[in-house]
């Protein structure tokens, strides 16, 4: 019994006309009639109830089309399977990211990708950016979405998203609601920054924010994660430099203040091992730059 075999029985079974069918498979009738006959011998019952005028199937061949079309379309998904698999389109992807592209860049890329590719499964990972940048050089990592800037040997990265920094206060600062606001004006006062070990090029660049306004700050406390540091504003506990996206946590006791204009913004990019042998690390990475192009 061979899959052609099949095809030809469902075409009589959908037509009840040998000659149709013969017609939409391009074979001849009496090749036609030998294929349906090899098969009623394999099958070893009869199919069709025929004569000169009808074809009907019997209650063996009524049967025998349902799990014949379950067949084919099995063989068909087999096949699809196999092909995505030699083009790498069917495994595992192993993704990075920071909570600033969790919420802004991640979600449209990771489900237009799975719409373009359902045999894959994606494994999501919050991963700061020092552990990420170690991660993809050591292949632990596929892809990443990490902050910039960072001279990570090894990777090629592409800019994706650019953000204007904030100031946040406690609404008990005393300059909270000054206007207009200097940056000097915060020199020597407790600031929480984001701690230099989980991404050092970006604590060094909002010090060098701070520096360029003449603010000497007071670091009396680091996280890695914006949320805590938001939370450390609210609290009271001091002056924190963040990108501006942190104001959709919307946490209460927290003043915003925009930054003078030209100074360095906050960036995020999508990052792959410049070696990378799998296809759809590839595929995502170009897929994020035509989602977000920065």
């Amino acid at each position: 019994m061979e899959l052609r075999h099949l095809r030809s029985f469902l075409a009589v079974a959908e037509t009840l006309h040998f000659g149709r069918a013969a017609q939409a498979l391009h074979l001849s009738q009496p090749a036609l009639s030998m294929q349906i006959r090899t098969l009623e011998e394999a099958v070893g019952e009869r199919l069709f109830a025929r004569n000169r005028r009808s074809v009907a199937l019997t209650l063996a061949g009524t049967l025998f089309a349902e799990d014949a079309r379950d067949i084919l379309t099995r063989a068909e998904a087999a096949q699809l399977r196999a092909q995505r698999a030699g083009r790498g389109q069917v495994g595992i992807l192993r993704v990075g990211f920071i909570s600033t592209a969790a919420a802004l860049l991640l979600p449209p890329v990771a489900l237009e990708f799975r719409r373009r590719y359902p045999e894959v499964r994606l494994e999501l990972e919050n991963v700061l950016t020092a552990d990420q940048v170690r991660n993809l050089q050591e292949k632990r990592l596929d892809v990443g979405f990490l902050r910039l800037p960072n001279h990570a040997d090894g990777l090629e990265q592409v800019r994706i998203h650019r953000e204007p920094f904030v100031i946040l206060m406690p609404e008990s600062h005393p300059l909270a609601r000054a206007r207009p606001f200097r940056l000097s004006d915060l020199s020597q006062g407790d600031f929480v920054m984001y701690a230099r070990k989980k991404a050092p090029e970006f604590h060094d660049l909002t010090l060098g924010i701070l520096s360029r306004g003449n603010c000497r700050p007071r670091i009396v406390q680091e996280a890695g994660e914006m949320y805590t540091l938001v939370s450390l504003v609210a609290a009271g506990l001091g002056v924190a430099v963040l990108p501006k996206s942190v104001e959709r946590y919307r946490i209460p006791g927290v003043v915003f203040h925009a930054l003078p204009n030209r100074m360095p913004q906050s960036e995020i990019a999508i990052a792959i091992h410049h070696e990378t042998p799998l296809p759809l690390a590839r595929e995502f990475f170009d897929l994020a730059q035509s989602i977000h192009r920065a």
